[in-house]
């Protein structure tokens, strides 16, 4: 399975030199629209609306040392991080919303999500 480095920044940083790179990444991007369903009842079928807007749930695996966890966790305290998204080569403003880690085998699986507007 190809890999990709993965890229994050805190919300706070302003420059290149803030973003952190994670070698040798699994990543995995679902994207949904947003969609009203109408159900009227006594009439037939119900009316689908598309909202025009998505979401993105963003999925990062690897392998990280304890130094790069700690640095890593204050991100997911922290407020809303970018991530580089390398598949639309484009810069993401996301929220954590799941930090996974296992000391003893270093693998680690983070969960983002981003609104579209």
């Amino acid at each position: 399975m190809p890999t990709h480095d993965f890229f994050i920044r805190p919300a706070s940083g302003t420059s290149s030199s803030d973003w952190i790179r994670l070698e040798k990444c699994d990543f995995s991007v679902s994207i949904s629209r947003r969609i009203t369903r109408t159900v009227v009842h006594g009439g037939e079928g119900d009316d689908l609306i598309d909202e025009g807007a998505e979401s993105a749930l963003y999925t990062i695996s690897g392998e990280m040392d304890l130094a790069m966890y700690k640095t890593i966790i204050s991100m997911f305290r922290a407020g809303q991080p970018y991530i580089h998204d390398p598949f639309e080569e484009r810069d993401v403003k996301v929220v954590f919303s799941k930090f996974d880690y296992d000391g003893t085998t270093t693998e680690f699986s983070f969960e983002f999500m981003e609104d579209i507007v």
